[in-house]
């Protein structure tokens, strides 16, 4: 499947631009031109990289890209900002940005930079859970630990690497409730806030994905005063 791109600009002619040349090379583009309309695709689409500018008509990209890292968003990010100061630069990688180009920007650049970073995307740190030969499969899913794969009636679901390792995590704990701390240690290793929200993210996603109705989940349920849990049957606890 063709990787899916965002790209966030409020300049038509720059998004049109990029738009259509990263088309051509076989990319599916999502354009907008606000941090709303980035909000929106988000919470509608897997994406694999986000071409992010620093000001934007409704609001700061680089707090955009804070907010995105806090909430668990692992999309790689790269800015794009007028501003070519070293400082700017520092500041917008220490907050989460994989790489930052300064306008005007080349659109072959963009592309060799994408191309690399999406080459350069990492496995999960932290403690993942440990991988498993044998497919689990709970309604029309199946879950295969050993590739990272997750299909629904055999079409593949696309997961970030932090859904997987929530996802995996519940699996191998199965009708085991697992607080979100403990979760949180299982996906991600020990380098995590004791107030975390992220988990919270992840499963409201993973539940889009695969629960025919996710404010009712039959697959991963909540376990009030606890945190989740995953049951394969679907049944109610």
């Amino acid at each position: 499947m063709a990787a899916q791109l965002l790209l966030v600009d409020d300049d038509a002619r720059l998004r049109a631009l990029i738009e259509r040349y990263l088309g051509e090379q076989g990319f599916r583009i999502h354009a907008v031109a606000n941090l709303a309309g980035m909000r929106r695709v988000l919470s509608e689409h897997h994406i694999d990289l986000i071409v992010l500018d620093l000001m934007l008509p409704d609001g700061d990209g680089l707090e955009a890209c804070r907010r995105l890292r806090a909430d668990g968003v692992e999309t790689p990010v790269i800015m794009l900002t007028a501003k070519g100061d070293e400082i700017d630069r520092v500041v917008g990688l220490e907050l989460g940005a994989d790489d930052y180009m300064a306008k005007p920007v080349g659109p072959r650049e963009l592309l060799a930079r994408i191309r690399a970073r999406l080459r350069r995307m990492p496995p999960t740190a932290g403690a993942a859970p440990r991988i498993g030969a044998l497919p689990v499969r709970f309604g029309a899913h199946e879950l295969r630990l050993d590739t990272r794969q997750l299909a629904r009636d055999g079409v593949a679901l696309r997961l970030t690497s932090g859904e997987f390792a929530v996802l995996a995590a519940l699996v191998q704990h199965a009708h085991r409730p697992l607080t979100r701390d403990h979760l949180m240690n299982l996906a991600r290793g020990q380098d995590h806030g004791a107030f975390d929200r992220s988990i919270d993210v992840m499963v409201s996603r993973l539940r889009k994905l695969i629960e025919d109705d996710p404010r009712q989940p039959r697959y991963l349920q909540t376990v009030w005063g606890v945190g989740y849990v995953f049951v394969p049957e679907g049944e109610r606890l």
